[in-house]
């Protein structure tokens, strides 16, 4: 696993970015892989790099700093959705009525799927929204329609984030939007990013679509384009999830696989 403030993207770690491996990689700083070849000097404050065969750390820093997560917390979203079609007790066809609550944040100026009040909403069309277009309105929409409410879902995270081993990670809400008590670390959300991939392999492919058109109501439809830029770049990379917060900046987690 590797936290890069990088100074040097050392040899060892260049030789088995050509492996075959799947690997991890959580920077908080927003760039294009090309520069990293080019200019392996990369200005971070925290990340981790990790084989997902081995659990081997390929390079850390400060790992366990604490961090917003901001919409990497969508990942979890995700995973709580994803158990309950495992497991039979939700569909992809069900629908959910969009609240006002959920509304709101479509209007608020952050990332949205752009859904109305009292859409009916499938549970599908939710997941898309939520990992292609980073939509927080649909983040909560499908927290609500699962638990009843924002806090109920959260308290289902938090259950999940402890069973997975997710030490040092609270949720608040179902988006990752601003709550100084939403905090994680990247180590952790490496450990998410893994139980993700390995117990979801089925769903986990909706993560690497680059876009998703809704087709919503009293509009035109909306085609987003997935917030993740390392998928456009043809190097192998299948997922896992951007975030953005002011105080916090970019952050990415990110899995990559060669051959």
């Amino acid at each position: 696993m590797i936290t890069f403030t990088l100074k040097n993207l050392d040899l060892k770690i260049w030789r088995l970015l050509q492996m075959n491996k799947l690997f991890f990689i959580i920077f908080f700083v927003f760039f294009f892989l090309n520069k990293l070849i080019a200019n392996p000097n990369i200005n971070a404050r925290t990340g981790i790099l990790i084989d997902y065969h081995s659990d081997e750390i390929i390079y850390e820093f400060d790992p366990d700093t604490n961090i917003y997560p901001a919409s990497m917390t969508k990942i979890m979203t995700s995973i709580i959705a994803f158990d309950l079609l495992k497991k039979e007790k939700l569909s992809l066809d069900d629908l959910f009525v969009v609240s006002e609550n959920a509304w709101r944040l479509s209007q608020s100026g952050y990332s949205s799927m752009f859904i109305m009040v009292n859409d009916q909403v499938s549970v599908e069309d939710l997941l898309k929204g939520i990992i292609i277009a980073s939509g927080n309105d649909a983040c909560v929409a499908l927290a609500e329609g699962i638990a009843g409410s924002e806090e109920n879902f959260a308290e289902i995270m938090n259950e999940k984030a402890s069973e997975i081993g997710m030490i040092n990670t609270n949720f608040t809400n179902s988006s990752g939007i601003n709550d100084p008590d939403n905090v994680s670390t990247v180590r952790d959300i490496a450990v998410m990013s893994k139980y993700l991939i390995k117990n979801y392999p089925i769903y986990y492919e909706l993560f690497k679509e680059k876009t998703f058109t809704w087709d919503r109501t009293g509009g035109d439809p909306i085609k987003q384009g997935n917030r993740n830029p390392l998928l456009y770049k043809n190097v192998g990379v299948d997922g896992v999830k951007t975030g953005y917060l002011a105080v916090e900046k970019y952050s990415l987690a990110s899995s990559m696989k060669k051959k």
